[in-house]
């Protein structure tokens, strides 16, 4: 069973769970209307993930006799003044989100929850490799520099990323 604090910690996480989800579908929409296809496709994929994120905290809540609270969800940005705009954002949520996830797992080492600190280990490596990815897109990106042309490899780089992602079966 978990304790009312932790639960209402998970819940707090569903929300930024969802929260993401609903920022990298707009991410992709606003990608797709300015002919980014791979970047389309790649923040589709991250909008699932985020939504996959948040259903296991729901499932684990559940799991442990808790009750999951589904949030409403703010509205998400739909506009940037560029490709890089829409990387360095997501960089600054992640980092957002792996600084609440070390602050469960604090919580759960506080309250002596060996379970909900177990399942949260998913998380941290989860944020580690997000955090890394979106690193290693934004370093690109500035390799590649700006401009109308540099789009287009912007987005070929992506989509390499994409390929390479699902042949891994990530």
């Amino acid at each position: 069973m978990l304790s009312k604090t932790i639960t209402d910690a998970l819940n707090q996480q569903i929300e930024k769970e969802g929260y993401a989800s609903f920022l990298y579908l707009s991410m992709a929409t606003w990608c797709d209307s300015n002919g980014l296809q791979g970047c389309t496709r790649f923040f589709r994929r991250q909008s699932e993930e985020e939504h996959v994120h948040m259903t296991k905290i729901i499932d684990y809540i559940l799991e442990m006799d808790g009750r999951a609270i589904i949030p409403q969800i703010k509205q998400p940005p739909t506009e940037y003044k560029g490709v890089s705009e829409v990387f360095e954002s997501t960089y600054e949520h992640e980092k957002k989100v792996t600084s609440a996830i070390n602050s469960l797992v604090d919580l759960a080492l506080e309250e002596n929850d060996h379970s909900t600190h177990n399942f949260l280990q998913w998380y941290v490596e989860e944020q580690r490799e997000e955090e890394n990815l979106i690193r290693s897109i934004l370093d690109k990106i500035k390799l590649i520099g700006q401009g109308e042309q540099a789009l287009y490899y912007i987005d070929k780089e992506v989509e390499e990323i994409n390929l390479a992602i699902k042949k891994s079966g990530a």
